[in-house]
């Protein structure tokens, strides 16, 4: 036997035995292995799409005039921020969606436009009024969209979900499928929790706030605020905080006068995470803030000791220590009264950075697996059926040379199986279709092949000749066909969705699969029916 006919066979055995061993977590025999294999296993073989397995389908809507309203607000604050360090007695505050400044001065107004350039003037003469020009809005809008991609796509992962499916759809809608998720209501809360975080001072010396009842029942809150609408001061709110209490489990919220001044929020954060205190054996949430973060934080703590800062999540208060004294080195932590999971899942949302714009949810709907064991089982059997069909009409028209195409039909198989495990693909039902797509497309080349062969055999050329002639002659047709159908695969996984993305990455597998099987596998079986002398004709 030729050395080149050796080193073919080890090829074909080496890449068999690599794709049974990525395959292995599909098959049953995979939780017989060592623990020692499961644990240094490099991937876990092929995930089942949402329409497979089941999961969550979730469609979010990103509210672009609130993030527009939000940076209008942002930009207020800092205003007042660079007026407070120029030592310039000047105000700003928000109206609307525009930031009205007093008073009008020439130093102000100069500071204002040089600073923030996408500001339109709308008034000049007792109050400085602007607003965000058009297209600085339309800007924050689909920055904040993508941002909101993002920033899902890392809680997504940080959750842990195998293959999920995050894009983009029209302007400002988001689509997520969660295959596998078995917490469906947990899930849809890290995903879309606006987690806007925000340091604000307790207003303990206001009147208002001696009136303010020590608590109140859930429910309740409306009414509290009807009450004292007319009593709280311009810059304040009213905000609550919930108390469970340990040893009845009863629930009650802490009404407390808040200053509407945000002094430092959670962009500036570079850490969150879950640790236990040692007093009282509860968990709560490490914070670490950037050094811009830390420098902001420091100077908050000086300027407010003996004062209480309030820690808010999405308007409602976590906690609100009593500062002590200056603190350094941006460090600060979150506690309340939630669990362990309560706390990983705020971490998270910290951790992963908040939300530009809260985002509504337009679908939520949770695919149960019951379809998936349907359309699984109707794939198997279609895929076997049609495997079956191809194998039998091969070797009836082809015979023995049929069987040898059959060879490179399993083996394709075994090949496509192999290479999408060890890529983590996930099977959907368009992946199935590709797949069975597929075994018909291992077969085709061989067809051609064996066409040419006949052709050399009339043409009076010898066995080996004509196996030698038929490869040569169908080569490059071969190649142009494949070519062509993974132009159209790549067409397909760039712009497709992520079931049709699916189906692609199956065709093209296939499809390149197949040309080493059909050009490399079965020239060697012919190549090893050869190496005898004593063969003379050619079963075709």
């Amino acid at each position: 036997m030729k050395k080149g006919v050796l080193w073919r066979i080890a090829i074909i055995a080496v890449t068999v035995i690599i794709a049974v061993v990525f395959f292995l977590p599909n098959t049953p025999a995979f939780q017989s292995m060592p623990d020692w294999w499961k644990k240094n296993m490099p991937n876990k073989g092929i995930v089942m799409g949402l329409d497979l397995q089941g999961g969550l389908h979730l469609v979010f809507e990103v509210e672009g005039e609130k993030a527009v309203e939000i940076a209008t607000e942002r930009t207020a604050s800092a205003l007042n921020g660079i007026f407070e360090r120029k030592k310039i007695q000047a105000s700003a505050k928000k109206e609307d969606l525009t930031v009205a400044i007093t008073p009008a001065t020439m130093d102000v107004r100069k500071i204002v436009e040089e600073t923030y350039p996408a500001l339109t003037m709308v008034e000049g003469k007792d109050v400085l009024r602007y607003k965000l020009s058009d297209k600085e809005k339309q800007r924050i809008r689909d920055t904040a969209t993508d941002q909101v991609l993002e920033i899902i796509r890392n809680r997504v992962d940080q959750f842990g979900v195998a293959e999920p499916t995050i894009q983009r759809q029209a302007e400002n809608e988001i689509v997520v499928q969660l295959p596998g998720v078995k917490d469906p209501k947990r899930a849809v809360e890290i995903i879309g929790k606006t987690a806007q975080l925000e340091f604000k001072l307790v207003d303990d010396d206001s009147p208002v706030a001696a009136e303010l009842p020590p608590s109140i029942l859930p429910g309740e809150e409306t009414a509290l605020l009807d009450r004292f609408k007319d009593k709280i001061p311009p810059g304040d709110e009213i905000l609550f905080q919930r108390i469970a209490n340990k040893e009845t489990g009863v629930v009650t919220k802490r009404p407390m006068l808040i200053k509407k001044d945000v002094l430092l929020t959670g962009d500036l954060l570079t850490e969150a995470k879950v640790n236990i205190d040692q007093r009282f054996n509860e968990p709560y949430v490490s914070i670490t803030f950037n050094s811009a973060g830390a420098k902001i934080f420091e100077d908050i703590t000086a300027q407010n000791v003996k004062k209480r800062l309030a820690i808010i999540l999405d308007n409602n208060i976590y906690s609100a220590p009593v500062i002590q004294e200056r603190i350094g080195g941006g460090n600060a932590q979150i506690t309340g009264s939630f669990g362990m999971e309560e706390a990983k899942d705020l971490a998270i949302v910290l951790r992963a950075g908040a939300l530009p714009a809260p985002v509504k949810i337009l679908q939520n709907v949770t695919v149960g697996p019951s379809l998936g064991r349907d359309s699984i089982e109707a794939g198997k059997m279609a895929g076997l059926v049609g495997t079956l069909l191809v194998v039998l009409f091969m070797i009836f028209y082809y015979r023995l040379s049929g069987v040898v195409a059959d060879f490179a039909l399993v083996l394709n198989i075994v090949l496509l199986m192999g290479a999408m495990a060890a890529l983590n693909s996930t099977l959907t039902m368009p992946g199935i279709a590709g797949v069975i797509l597929a075994v018909g497309m291992a077969v085709d080349s061989n067809v051609l092949m064996f066409e040419r062969m006949r052709e050399e055999l009339r043409s009076g050329k010898s066995a080996r000749a004509a196996v030698d002639g038929g490869y040569h002659k169908a080569f490059w047709t071969i190649f142009d066909s494949h070519v062509t159908t993974l132009i159209t695969a790549a067409v397909l996984f760039q712009f497709g969705t992520g079931p049709i993305k699916g189906f692609a990455v199956t065709l093209s597998l296939g499809v390149a699969i197949n040309l080493f099987t059909a050009l490399i596998g079965t020239k060697t079986v012919f190549d090893i029916m050869y190496s005898r002398k004593e063969v003379k004709g050619l079963s075709i």
